[in-house]
């Protein structure tokens, strides 16, 4: 059971070419149009001469009854644990037995020092965590590589490895918003970046080039490498994800290090009972605070205008978030803020009915995993009556679809308070 990422690392790692098991298929969820289709017999190996198929995850139960399915193992992220359990008890029902793989069966050792970001929640921080470190590893003189997690969400074969270093790369890939919302930072930092299916020949051809690694996770999933520093990265405006969520958990309790992100947003009160939980459930863990500091890279003047607000899709979708950097940017400059959902079309209406939480956010989740979606995006923020688009995206949204509009960019960066702080944990990696 997956999303088109962990489950296929989980597949290459652990049941291809394995005697014990017959996988029958994958099943999908989470990320719209990556179902019905195939994990090609390329990438399979000799077992699997006609490929995998990959049906909707609703038809799990059927397929398991059907098939006289023996085991089922959950390979995917950002769920709640009422979610995995719900999940379990279908795969139960049908008559299966219900797994989890750990990070001793998935996790890949490297020949060079590996430094995983991960974090508790989609959309707690990592990926300006994830920059900071290259930053500081790259002024110290060191090759830093970034490995992401996957978003093969396209041909499989030709997404088997991918490196990114230029624009060109990503348009070359046909690269989706989702997609180039992570790869784009590290092409502006200067920092080439793989993603794609196999983790261990991505992580062959990133050791020829790198003297230190960074994991940059995706969602709240562990790392695919064993780490030689875990850091991990958690939200106080959701404090109790931390023991709620799969398996960001897994993270919060497995750390070597804790960012308290965002505490310039979030209420005290929040921050106090985070660092509880950190010395309950992980007390040998060192702690950096911080704050997402917001930076407006294309200035207009916000006051009384009407605007639209376009956010990071998964952390408002999977991740439970209803606000974001243009949420913030908005307040602060006493923007008039819009609600996105009457100007919801086609298959961007479809992701609020299927994350109704999404109709009392004044974001507008950024989906563009595909052309259509592009397009019902781009018809979306154009059928609006915004006087101004603040885009709250880690990608440049005018790169990806045209807008009519004036436009705003607003992005975190993250400001460390106190010690320690990321330099002084890092001064503890060496090359090997």
């Amino acid at each position: 059971m997956g999303a088109a990422g962990r489950d296929f690392h989980n597949f290459l790692v652990y049941f291809k070419d394995n005697p014990q098991y017959n996988v029958i298929c994958f099943t999908a969820e989470q990320i719209p149009g990556i179902s019905d289709r195939k994990f090609p017999a390329s990438l399979a190996g000799k077992n699997y001469k006609k490929g995998i198929p990959i049906y909707p995850e609703s038809q799990l139960s059927g397929i398991i009854k059907k098939n006289k399915i023996d085991e089922v193992f959950l390979s995917y992220s950002d769920l709640s644990h009422l979610d995995v359990m719900h999940k379990a008890s279908i795969v139960q029902a049908a008559g299966a037995t219900f797994i989890l793989l750990g990070t001793k069966d998935t996790q890949i050792e490297s020949k060079v020092p590996i430094i995983s970001i991960t974090a508790v929640r989609t959309g707690c921080g990592k990926s300006q965590t994830s920059r900071k470190v290259a930053e500081i590893l790259r002024d110290q003189k060191y090759k830093v590589v970034a490995i992401r997690h996957p978003m093969p969400y396209g041909d499989l074969k030709k997404q088997e490895v991918e490196r990114f270093s230029t624009y060109e790369d990503m348009i070359n890939n046909k690269c989706t918003i989702e997609e180039r919302e992570e790869y784009d930072p590290w092409v502006q930092l200067g920092i080439p970046v793989y993603a794609g299916v196999d983790y261990k020949k991505i992580l062959m051809k990133a050791e020829k080039e790198a003297d230190i690694i960074i994991w940059d996770g995706g969602n709240n999933d562990f790392s695919f490498y064993k780490p030689d520093i875990s850091i991990v990265v958690t939200d106080p405006h959701r404090v109790g994800h931390e023991l709620l969520y799969y398996p960001g958990e897994t993270n919060f309790r497995s750390a070597d290090v804790i960012v308290i992100n965002k505490v310039d947003s979030a209420p005290k009160e929040k921050v106090k009972k985070l660092r509880e939980n950190i010395r309950l459930y992980n007390p040998k863990a060192k702690v950096i605070t911080a704050a997402s500091e917001l930076i407006i890279t294309t200035p207009k003047p916000l006051k009384n205008k009407k605007v639209l607000i376009v956010g990071d899709g998964p952390t408002l979708t999977h991740g439970g978030m209803s606000f974001g950097a243009g949420t913030i940017a908005a307040k602060r400059y006493k923007a008039k803020m819009l609600s996105p959902y009457k100007f919801a079309i086609g298959t961007i209406k479809d992701t609020y009915e299927k994350y109704p939480h999404l109709k009392k956010s004044y974001e507008l989740p950024a989906m563009g995993y595909s052309r259509k979606q592009n397009m019902d995006l781009q018809n979306t923020i154009n059928k609006s009556n915004a006087d101004i688009i603040i885009d709250g995206t880690p990608v440049n949204l005018k790169k990806q679809i045209k807008l009519k509009k004036e436009f705003v960019e607003v992005d975190y960066i993250l400001k460390e308070i106190g010690r320690p702080n990321l330099k002084d944990i890092l001064k503890s990696i060496k090359k090997k």
